[in-house]
């Protein structure tokens, strides 16, 4: 069975964004951008990819993308309709249209969705947000993977927004990096 892992970049406090939606990656450099591109290139959106320089990194453990509509508006917000065109997107919403042609809206209820993924052939699915989306699909979340980066908002938009928990997670892994920034990687029991 495919695995749903919560890949998410946070704030020392526990926030992807803050307020008014901003974030921070000044930790997303240096040796944590190089773990990041050799171990999960296929997180990055393309058009990042493309300014860094890297085009054709193979998947390396996801072939699925599920996100919220916020998150997903963000990428329509700079004009990027089709953010990870190398993976499967799933967007859920009730009311967005058929924004491309390789990403798919779905208005059903997540977790029954993301049941019947997981029993499909493939690689992990990745849950890249948001917050709302993160809460409805706790119960379905087979691995955490949080990078936090040296910023604190004080408010914004939280890792879960309301959930269906609570959860229970292993730690399975923990790693500093020079910039500041710190990847944990949570297992459920």
């Amino acid at each position: 069975m495919r695995l749903l892992t919560y890949f998410i970049g946070c704030s020392v406090d526990g926030f992807i964004a803050g307020p008014d939606g901003q974030c921070d990656s000044s930790g997303f450099d240096g040796d944590l951008k190089a773990a990041i591109l050799a171990e999960y290139p296929e997180t990055i959106p393309d058009h990042v990819r493309r300014s860094l320089g890297v085009v054709s990194t193979a998947n390396r453990r996801f072939d699925t993308v599920v996100m919220g509509r916020g998150a997903y508006e963000s990428s329509l917000a700079t004009n990027v309709t089709s953010p990870y065109p190398y993976l499967r997107q799933y967007v859920f919403s009730s009311s967005l249209e058929q924004p491309a042609p390789d990403v798919d809206v779905v208005a059903g209820d997540p977790v029954e969705f993301i049941r019947g993924l997981k029993q499909q052939p493939g690689r992990g699915i990745w849950l890249g947000g948001g917050a709302v989306l993160a809460g409805q699909l706790l119960g379905e979340i087979d691995e955490l993977i949080v990078h936090r980066y040296p910023v604190v908002f004080g408010e914004g938009i939280p890792l879960f927004h309301t959930s269906s928990g609570p959860a229970v997670f292993t730690l399975t892994g923990s790693r500093s990096f020079t910039t500041g920034a710190t990847v944990t990687t949570y297992t459920k029991q």
